[in-house]
């Protein structure tokens, strides 16, 4: 088959990588230029300088809806569109151009997480696993008739770094057992149950502020998700941004009011949470490692050089 390519970021590259070791033609790839944004600076290995090194043509579009674009794509007769991780959507002269449509690859067990940063999105929400979908672009993002999926699961203090190293390592094989599948004429997908979807919005800053009015479990979880490299999970504590790096559930049930320094415990400090922490039931939240504003790392003994005070998740006037 002859096989345009859409894709951004290490999503993209590893779906480039799987096509080019493919029997099939990469004929075409488009590509985002380099973004400085927060999330777009991580996970880069570039799909350009991929298809260069093979000698495939590249097109840089921030969106592909211009006339030029969809001329080289006209030109480029291709049997199949393959897209990963490309930030817009894809209208339908586009996706339906090739002969037999456009394979999108997701990293969400679709109908759920459809959207933007379904790996770290499914981690906070507490999921048991998370994975790879390859399904057939529609007119809606994605959700399309799902082709096939691969999950893997998710351990208990896994972080967002732990599980998009084991999500990516899927695309390789999604895309090349979905391509078998096409190549040799299955049409019979399996439709999205609209009741299950849920679509999720991109990441920002503000979605890692640490609110410390929530159960100790869903801070932790929310820690975990802003693992290293992404920006981390943060609060304040005497006016300045702290991030917190490394942190735990505490063993014990610690009363009082959300945010306040309390105790050690094991190798960390524990922070009071939850809305309803006065009745003393709670679990705290055992921080182990933070990072100051400055980038200096501390573990909690050299920063929380004593008990008491509070972290708040706006500064103090």
């Amino acid at each position: 088959m002859r096989i345009v390519m859409f894709g951004y970021q290490t999503w993209g590259h590893r779906t480039l990588q799987a096509l080019l070791d493919s029997e099939h033609d990469v004929v075409l790839v488009v590509t985002h230029p380099q973004s400085e944004h927060a999330y777009e600076t991580i996970w880069s290995d570039s799909v350009a300088d991929l298809a260069a090194e093979h000698g495939v043509d590249v097109v840089l579009r921030n969106r592909p809806d211009d006339e030029e674009l969809l001329s080289r794509l006209k030109e480029a007769d291709p049997d199949l569109i393959v897209a990963n991780n490309w930030r817009t959507w894809i209208p339908p002269q586009v996706f339906q151009l090739p002969r037999r449509g456009t394979l999108n690859v997701h990293d969400s067990l679709l109908p759920a997480y459809a959207g933007f940063s379904p790996v770290i999105w499914a981690l906070l929400n507490g999921e048991e696993e998370v994975g790879v979908t390859a399904h057939m672009m529609n007119d809606k993002l994605d959700a399309g008739d799902i082709v096939m999926q691969r999950a893997v699961t998710v351990g208990p203090r896994d972080t967002a770094t732990d599980l998009i190293h084991r999500t990516v390592d899927l695309i390789g094989p999604v895309v090349s057992e979905a391509l078998a599948l096409i190549d040799a004429g299955h049409t019979d997908w399996t439709l999205q149950d609209p009741a299950k979807a849920s679509f999720f919005h991109k990441r920002a800053i503000e979605d890692s502020r640490i609110d410390w009015t929530w159960p100790a479990e869903d801070i932790d979880r929310l820690i975990r998700a802003q693992s290293d490299p992404f920006p981390n999970a943060y609060t304040f504590h005497n006016g300045q941004r702290l991030q917190v790096i490394k942190a735990s559930i505490s063993e014990g049930h610690y009363g009082g009011t959300p945010g306040r320094i309390f105790i050690k415990e094991g190798d960390g400090v524990v922070i009071v949470a939850g809305a309803d922490a006065r009745f003393g039931r709670n679990h705290g939240v055992a921080i182990e490692r933070v990072r100051t504003e400055d980038g200096t790392e501390y573990t909690a003994d050299q920063y929380f050089r004593t008990m008491g005070g509070y972290l708040t998740s706006h500064p103090q006037a």
